[in-house]
């Protein structure tokens, strides 16, 4: 079976994952994209499921925004090139106290299968994880700061393979650090890293 046809019947069988029941359906996957980059958010918001795509409102404008400027890509050019993936794949619901709850250690965990799988089909040469929690499933413990982390590479074994990992901040309307010093000249570094990376400009051929 063809690799693409591979990642499709991957998609299929994640879209009717019932792993979690705490989690919000439907579960919420990108394009079935044959990239050997892998962006990797941190879960849907409560917006992702109903319009039926990750990063779909506005962290995902400020994303597209960061790519159009490094990239000189569009969004649907960014969707078509990388392959979109997340720590967990279902809006985890809201807090009582306001905000989106935090995935549980075991929905993490659950999720895990379906991104080990996709490293499996899509064998990647560039991770970007964005924010903290997608950040912490490839770095070491105790996360370090975001300043000594954003506008880095780092190099890790993942399914046997050599991987690169260049972190990005969660462009998140409620997070001042992307907007604000040293954030600012960090997330230029980071997007210059993936501007330059191979893997990149083999996706935008």
């Amino acid at each position: 079976m063809a690799r693409g046809s591979l990642i499709e019947k991957h998609l299929s069988a994640l879209r009717a994952c019932e792993l979690c029941p705490r989690m919000h359906k439907p579960v919420v996957v990108g394009r079935p994209v044959m990239s050997r980059v892998i962006l990797i958010g941190q879960a849907p918001g409560d917006k992702e499921p109903k319009l039926g795509r990750p990063f779909a409102w506005t962290a995902g404008r400020t994303l597209f925004k960061w790519f159009g400027s490094a990239l000189g890509w569009t969004e649907e050019e960014t969707r078509d090139r990388f392959y979109f993936a997340a720590v967990c794949r279902c809006f985890p619901g809201k807090r009582p106290e306001g905000g989106d709850r935090v995935p549980a250690p075991e929905e993490i965990a659950n999720c895990a299968g379906w991104l080990e799988r996709e490293f499996a089909l899509l064998q990647p040469e560039l991770v970007l994880p964005v924010g903290k929690l997608a950040i912490a499933q490839f770095l070491p413990e105790p996360l370090p700061p975001l300043t000594e982390i954003i506008g880095r590479k780092f190099t890790i074994e993942r399914g046997g393979r050599q991987v690169d990992v260049i972190p990005l901040p969660h462009p998140s309307g409620a997070s001042p650090w992307h907007r604000m010093e040293p954030g600012l000249t960090l997330l230029k570094q980071a997007l210059a890293l993936v501007a330059a990376h191979p893997a990149v400009k083999g996706a935008g051929r």
